[in-house]
């Protein structure tokens, strides 16, 4: 296996010059730094990060959890996350939850004894075991999603992107609205766009029956049944419906259609998200855009700039916009 020495031998200059090259850090001149990276090509050296960390005190590699790997929110999160880091040389080292919160506590775990620098969590809930396991990593650390204690938090601003899209919908003339949520130990998607939801019928004197309120599970399949409840069991229908996600209003979608009700004209649906999916399918659903990817770059701004000075902790909430289509 070539090593450093072997390089700098065959180069013909110190391991210390070498070591520039390779780190991007202090003068060479431009003859030599070729010199050095054509031999580096041509021998497959690799640098060795362990090597690395000791002297740098650093891995390199910053941790994130996600509560599902295969979404396109987290897609989008990543991306942004992945756009920023990369810029300033480091990696990162992804993990999947499966929506399981012991294996949020798991994972901040497995990434501390991987010495990573710093970890971001696309929370979904807020516990005591969560809060003491951040305190007990002692690392820098960004909260996504969830407005957690004693740790930055980048939040979306979901009371009153659902407010606004049940404003939007009642300024249609819509006075039967009909709700799926998901469970409330997710306190923003659970909790906040729920109560935003209720708080802006009661400001209407809007009624609403205990079967239009159902509860889901993120899942399109969700949406299907949960909708499927809603008409089963209700007194009288809805003129429309609020999935807390794109992907439940999907669901809601599929179930309506087969039933042969007419999209908008019977019931309207609307949904949070701004998926690909909902401009694409018929009709267009109306949703909400968080800027999903904008909030992974700032997590992974504030990340970086945690892990050069400790920076005292603060919320920062994501800006969003209503995205009107054909669904209402």
């Amino acid at each position: 296996m070539t090593t450093i020495n072997d390089i700098a031998k065959m180069a013909n200059v110190s391991r210390t010059t070498v070591s520039r090259v390779l780190n991007n850090n202090g003068y060479v001149s431009e003859e030599v730094r070729k010199r050095i990276l054509k031999i580096v090509e041509e021998t497959g050296y690799i640098p060795s990060l362990s090597a690395k960390s000791l002297r740098t005190k650093r891995s390199g590699v910053i941790g994130v959890i996600l509560p599902r790997i295969n979404t396109e929110t987290a897609s989008r999160v990543v991306s942004g996350i992945n756009e920023v880091v990369a810029k300033e040389n480091f990696q990162i080292l992804l993990t999947d939850t499966e929506l399981d919160k012991n294996k949020e506590i798991e994972y901040i775990r497995l990434l501390q004894s991987r010495h990573v620098d710093g970890i971001i969590l696309l929370a979904t809930n807020i516990n005591d075991r969560l809060i003491s396991t951040i305190k007990d990593a002692n690392l820098p650390f960004i909260s996504l999603g969830q407005d957690l204690p004693e740790v930055t938090s980048i939040v979306y601003d979901d009371y009153h992107a659902a407010a606004d899209i049940t404003n939007m919908l009642i300024s249609n003339d819509h006075t039967k609205i009909a709700f799926i949520g998901v469970g409330e130990e997710d306190p923003s998607v659970g909790q906040l766009r729920k109560q935003g939801y209720l708080d802006t019928l009661s400001k209407h004197n809007l009624p609403n029956e205990d079967s239009w309120i159902q509860t889901g599970d993120f899942s399109i399949e969700s949406g299907y049944e949960c909708t499927k409840t809603i008409i089963k069991n209700s007194s009288q229908l809805p003129t429309a419906i609020f999935a807390v996600t794109d992907r439940m209003a999907i669901g809601a979608m599929e179930y309506l259609r087969e039933q042969g009700f007419q999209i908008p004209a019977d019931i309207a649906v609307v949904g949070i998200g701004a998926s690909t999916m909902s401009k694409h399918v018929t009709p267009s659903l109306t949703t909400v855009d968080y800027f999903n990817k904008e909030a992974g770059e700032k997590a992974a701004q504030l990340l970086i700039a945690d892990m050069k000075k400790k920076m005292p902790r603060k919320k920062y909430v994501q800006t969003y916009r209503l995205i009107k289509r054909d669904s209402v």
